[in-house]
């Protein structure tokens, strides 16, 4: 199941991701998305955990809790809409 974890504080890493997620099952990936420019933390990032069971009590668990004095937001990850393309 592919999870997303938003409002992290901006040093969050992927390691420190998957340490959090790490504790209710196995974590198969854990991706902070960052600017492609500048390489900062956009804030968000997606845990994919193959057990559906276990990614369902991390979402439970961790869902509106603080981390670091920021109450995240997790749960199940929407599919990616295609987006227009910009022209400049």
């Amino acid at each position: 199941m592919r999870i997303y974890v938003g409002n992290l504080k901006y040093s969050v890493n992927d390691d420190s991701l998957r340490e959090m997620f790490s504790e209710f099952g196995e974590v198969a990936s854990a991706d902070v998305i960052k600017d492609k420019f500048s390489g900062q933390s956009k804030g968000f990032g997606f845990v994919d955990m193959p057990n559906k069971s276990e990614a369902e009590d991390a979402i439970q668990a961790l869902n509106d809790t603080l981390q670091d004095g920021r109450k995240l937001t997790v749960n199940e990850a929407r599919p990616r809409t295609e987006r227009p393309q910009r022209s400049f």
